[in-house]
């Protein structure tokens, strides 16, 4: 048995003391891969000396958060594509759109991602979607794209059964972390109905740690509690959650290992 670890930002330098013990701890528990989100130029050196250091476990991905979407955005870009064009990274990713605590940017949001989604398209790669009280917004965005031509996965799905199954009509996966063990969390009622071939695992560390590691800092080894809430959901073993899980990772990343 083994996870893949689809979101986390190990280069925080919340982890900047204790690194290797989190690795370490991830791999004791049967966690193979852990995938990077980027996100902004400032992200970027950090997130690439954690793959130098690790690079059997540490993959990295390029692209701007919304969140970081600023006056400066069209550098930022500039920056993103520069290192996109010089080496290999496995995803665009984390773009998309983020409303819930300001809209001051949100043009500049639009223009940024459909940038990015170019991108994925040009070079083949999926999209780690950031979609925060922004759902509707992102798909209209994808839209302009032909049909399935775009593939990825909504980072840290929240929505409801009809934006889960518009997700996965699109083409995309769904990123399940540790708010689905969170007791007034809506995503139980709606994972009865989602087949598990369109989940993947992530813990998006070192945030939104799972029962019973919430209100600490998050980490990859975490993910067997987001498994184990999703197989008392789903009624079977933790096994076979980790084993499709995991297929489906290998699918969206492109990747064997």
């Amino acid at each position: 048995m083994h996870y893949i670890e689809t979101h986390a930002h190990l280069y925080n330098n919340e982890f900047d003391h204790d690194r290797d013990q989190v690795i370490h701890r991830a791999i004791a528990n049967n966690v193979t891969k852990i995938y990077m989100p980027n996100i902004d130029s400032h992200s970027i050196e950090p997130m690439l000396r954690c793959e130098e250091k690790y690079p059997d476990i540490c993959v990295p991905m390029i692209g701007l958060h919304p969140s970081y979407v600023d006056e400066n955005y069209v550098s930022e870009l500039e920056i993103m594509e520069k290192w996109l064009q010089k080496r290999k990274f496995v995803a665009i990713g984390e773009v998309g759109i983020d409303l819930y605590h300001d809209k001051t940017y949100y043009k500049q949001q639009e223009i940024a991602f459909e940038a990015q989604c170019n991108w994925a398209l040009n070079y083949s790669l999926p999209l780690i979607i950031h979609s925060r009280s922004a759902f509707y917004e992102t798909v209209k965005i994808i839209k302009k794209f032909p049909a399935n031509t775009l593939t990825g996965v909504f980072h840290c799905f929240s929505g409801s059964l009809q934006d889960a199954e518009v997700a996965i009509e699109l083409g995309f996966d769904l990123g399940i972390g540790g708010t689905v063990t969170y007791k007034n969390s809506g995503l139980k009622e709606i994972l009865t109905h989602i087949s598990l071939e369109h989940l993947v695992l992530e813990t998006d560390c070192p945030y939104l740690s799972p029962v019973p590691h919430r209100g600490k800092r998050n980490e990859p080894s975490y993910l067997s509690n987001i498994a184990a809430q999703i197989a008392q959901i789903k009624d079977i073993g933790i096994d076979e959650i980790a084993k499709i899980t995991s297929i489906n990772a290998k699918r969206l990343f492109k990747t064997t290992r």
